[in-house]
């Protein structure tokens, strides 16, 4: 069975903990317990093959930035979130899509943006135009996802590995029905 490292990023508050226990879990963590790091695994099936996912849960936080370059070296996929509801956590994510396009060597990595709350409307300052145009500009993928509504929670992971194995197709194709351990 193939594995896959997908981390989690974005600033404090934006629900990275919230979005991966409710796609592991199946819960939904109410309260807000900033993260130093976290990790979580879970076997799912993606387009027909079993898979486990290795899912980082990052910190928020600037204290913990010097543990970022060795997660973005290890991770395969990366999952840039921010809050509809809150501009600043939009503007922090294009720093982070430039250390991960140096700490890999490229700029074509297997990413997705993620407005999460998408569930707040009433409460919206970041425009789903504003991500769909940052998106383009990172050239990833573009979701809006809500942790406590269940919407788009397992496309997002799903999308991940999909990315991941147009990237690197051989290693899914090495064993004939299945994934494969790289």
């Amino acid at each position: 069975m193939r594995e896959y490292k997908l981390v989690v990023l974005g600033a404090g508050g934006v629900g990275k903990s919230a979005l991966t226990v409710q796609f592991v879990q199946g819960i939904f963590v109410e309260k807000y317990d900033p993260t130093i790091e976290d990790s979580y695994r879970k076997q799912v099936e993606v387009d027909g093959q079993q898979c486990m996912l290795e899912i980082l849960d990052t910190a928020g936080t600037e204290q913990f930035t010097a543990m970022r370059d060795l997660y973005m070296k290890n991770g395969q996929g990366f999952a840039l979130v921010y809050s509809i509801t809150a501009q600043a956590t939009f503007n922090d994510l294009t720093d982070l899509r430039d250390q991960i396009g140096r700490v890999k060597d490229s700029q074509e990595v297997p990413m997705v943006l993620v407005g999460n709350k998408c569930d707040l409307e009433d409460e919206r300052i970041v425009t789903k135009d504003q991500g769909s145009g940052k998106a383009k500009e990172f050239h990833c993928n573009f979701i809006e996802t809500s942790a406590k509504a269940k919407i788009n929670v397992m496309e997002l992971f799903f999308d991940l590995v999909r990315q991941i194995n147009a990237k690197s197709p051989t290693s899914a194709k090495k064993k004939k029905g299945g994934c494969v351990m790289l």
